[in-house]
């Protein structure tokens, strides 16, 4: 059964990818859920109108994109953890903990998908973080660590 995936799933594909899967998984799962819609000629088509639409909605944004990025330049976000004596921290520093401050301090809203880091933190220290706002629009920031 091929359908079409209307967001991102792990393990199966991207937002708009045509793919075949067994038929209970799509119907009783996939569709009612809302993930995906069966891949025939009218949806296909949909799926074409819609990707134009994205897309060029995606390159009205760019300059929105770049004025956001350009807030951001050479700016360090500082997040407050909980740490060990020895400067460990306790759990983990995550996307969403970053896109929260980004809204707190520099009132930009973004998905925490568009935040990609180098490493994994696991001490106290500043570390370097990409924010992908679009293919085009890349900002590098620093996120600062700081003991609560």
């Amino acid at each position: 059964m091929d359908i079409i995936l209307l967001q991102t799933m792990d393990k199966l594909g991207d937002k708009h990818d045509v793919v075949s899967v067994k038929p209970g998984y799509g119907r009783n799962y996939l569709i009612p859920q809302g993930f995906a819609v069966i891949a025939n000629a009218t949806n296909r088509k949909k799926l074409e109108k819609l990707i134009e639409e994205e897309k060029a909605n995606e390159n009205a944004r760019i300059d929105e994109y770049k004025a956001m990025a350009e807030k951001l330049k050479g700016q360090t976000l500082k997040i407050g953890v909980k740490s060990g004596t020895s400067g460990k921290i306790f759990g983990k520093v995550t996307n969403v903990q970053i896109a929260q401050a980004l809204k707190e301090n520099f009132e930009i809203e973004l998905e925490r998908k568009k935040i990609v880091l180098s490493e994994e933190p696991k001490e106290i220290g500043t570390y370097p973080v990409t924010i992908q706002f679009h293919e085009e629009v890349a900002e590098e920031i620093n996120i600062e660590l700081i003991k609560e």
